[in-house]
C-alpha cells in the first residue's frame, strides 16, 4: 500500500489530477469548436464571393436607360418570371407601368434562374425576365471512305452537345414607373439616310408604342400605332418636346393632335398633376 502523501491518499490524488485536468481539456475542445466555426464561416463567404463572381447574369448585364432608373420601392424584392414570347412580354410589360432597365445575353450551359434575380436585387430592378434558347445543333456527319475519325469526331460532339447543352441565356430587368402624366411610351421614327424617302413622307409626331393602362392617354383613347402631333400648344417633334409639354400643361385638361393612319384626331386630354 502506497504512503499516505500530506494527508492525501493515493486515490483522492487521482482524483485531483482529474479535477486538474479537465478545464485544459474543456478549452482545448472549445478552441477547436471556434476554429471549425471560423473555417465554416469563412467557406461560406468564400462561397458566397464565388457565386457573385460567376455571375454572367451580372458580368453581361448593359444598361438600357441613361437616367439611372431603378425601383422606387426601397429595398425592393425582384421578383422573377419565365418569359414567353420576348415582344408581347415587353409590350405586356410597358403597358403595365414599367420601364426597361437593361438586359442579359450570353450562351452557356443550364445557368441558374436565381443569379438573374440576384442581379435584379443588386440593381434594385423590380421585375426580371429570363429566356433560355437551346443552341445544341447536330453535326452532320457525312459517311466517306476513310474519314471514320470524322465521324467518329461529330458522333462525340453530338454527344457531349445532348449531355451538356448549350443555351442563350437573356433577362430582361424592369423598375416600375412612377404615376405618369400621360402615360406612353414613344419613339422618334426616322428613315435612314440612304432609304431614298422624301423629306415630306417622313413619319411626321412621335409613334406610341405603349399606352401604359388607366393613364390619361388610355383614358383619351390614345392607342398604339398613334402618331402624337401636338398637344396645347407644343408641336411634337423630337421626344424632348413631349416631356417639356406634360411638365407644361401637367394637372391640366389639353387639346391633344394624334395621327391615326390618313386622319388626323383631335381630343381633349386630363393630365395628371406632378407630385
Amino acid at each position: 500500500m502506497r504512503p499516505n502523501i500530506h494527508g492525501f491518499n493515493h486515490k483522492t490524488v487521482a482524483k485531483l489530477q482529474i479535477l486538474k485536468f479537465y478545464p485544459v481539456s474543456h478549452l482545448i475542445w472549445m478552441s477547436l469548436l471556434g476554429l471549425l466555426a471560423m473555417l465554416y464561416v469563412h467557406q461560406a463567404l468564400a462561397a458566397e464571393n464565388v457565386t457573385s463572381q460567376n455571375n454572367l447574369y451580372a458580368e453581361k448585364y448593359i444598361a438600357q436607360n441613361a437616367s439611372q432608373l431603378k425601383s422606387l420601392i426601397h429595398n425592393s424584392n425582384t421578383q422573377l418570371e419565365l418569359g414567353g414570347i420576348e415582344d408581347e412580354d415587353n409590350t405586356r410589360m410597358l403597358e403595365n407601368g414599367y420601364d426597361l432597365m437593361g438586359t442579359s445575353t450570353f450562351i452557356s450551359t443550364s445557368t441558374p434562374d436565381d443569379l438573374a434575380k440576384q442581379h435584379g436585387n443588386h440593381i434594385q430592378a423590380d421585375k426580371v425576365l429570363v429566356y433560355h434558347k437551346n443552341t445544341a445543333l447536330k453535326t452532320k456527319i457525312t459517311r466517306l471512305d476513310g474519314d471514320k475519325e470524322g465521324i467518329e469526331e461529330a458522333e462525340k460532339n453530338n454527344h457531349d452537345a445532348e449531355q451538356n447543352p448549350r443555351l442563350i441565356h437573356y433577362a430582361s430587368y424592369w423598375a416600375k414607373l412612377p404615376m405618369p402624366l400621360l402615360g406612353v411610351h414613344i419613339i422618334k421614327l426616322i428613315p435612314a439616310e440612304n432609304a431614298g424617302i422624301p423629306k415630306a413622307d417622313e413619319v411626321k409626331g412621335l409613334t406610341v408604342i405603349a399606352v401604359i393602362k388607366a393613364s390619361p392617354a388610355a383614358k383619351a383613347n390614345i392607342a398604339k400605332g398613334d402618331n402624337l402631333l401636338k398637344i396645347g400648344e407644343q408641336a411634337l417633334n423630337k421626344p424632348d418636346d413631349l416631356f417639356a409639354a406634360v411638365k407644361q400643361y401637367a394637372g391640366q385638361t389639353v387639346p391633344v393632335e394624334v395621327q391615326r393612319g390618313q386622319d388626323v384626331v383631335k381630343m381633349r386630354v386630363a393630365l395628371n398633376a406632378r407630385k
